[in-house]
């Protein structure tokens, strides 16, 4: 071999070579490497949740009127009037009405104190004889149930809470 085919192979070997080292290490020129979200860790990349799991289950949900359907008023229907019981009585007239009577029979009876009354709840909060005790009016079929009733909601059998009802029953009978 002559000694310019040499030369001339040599060449071409480190000119092959050098075109495959840019052509390798220029890779690296064109790539961005990763964007946003992806070039974080991933334990510091945010959850990824299927689009249908962002949503809520509405299948078992309540069907919703058309949209031009008129609302219908919804009035609870008053409870049945309890069972005779020496803690309460039943009076004719409206919860409202009735318990304005009460609060003004309660005044009356001698003794009694009114620590406070709400109107909302139907309640006066009133101690007699050193007795604590609620007496409460509500709504019942045919009228207003006035009962005395411990701060539990449970009807009283003390002495003094019976003759507080009692007076209130012969109060109320007057009007």
């Amino acid at each position: 071999m002559s000694k310019t085919s040499r030369i001339a192979r040599a060449s071409a070997a480190v000119l092959l070579a050098s075109t495959t080292m840019v052509a390798l290490g220029g890779c690296s020129w064109f790539h961005k490497g990763p964007k946003g979200d992806y070039a974080l860790a991933p334990e510091q990349r945010p959850l990824e949740v299927p689009p249908d799991l962002n949503l809520p289950d509405t299948s078992g949900a309540m069907a919703l009127p058309p949209a031009g359907a008129a609302p219908r008023p919804q009035t609870a229907a008053p409870a049945a009037a309890p069972a005779a019981s020496p803690s309460g009585f039943t009076v004719a007239g409206s919860r409202d009405q009735v318990f304005t009577q009460v609060g003004t029979a309660l005044g009356g009876i001698d003794g009694v104190t009114i620590a406070s009354s709400a109107q909302l709840l139907g309640t006066y909060d009133i101690s007699y004889q050193d007795v604590k005790f609620l007496v409460r009016v509500v709504a019942v079929e045919g009228g207003s149930y006035v009962s005395a009733v411990d701060p539990r909601g449970l009807p009283t059998t003390g002495e003094a809470p019976l003759k507080v009802i009692a007076a209130l029953q012969a109060a109320l009978a007057r009007h």
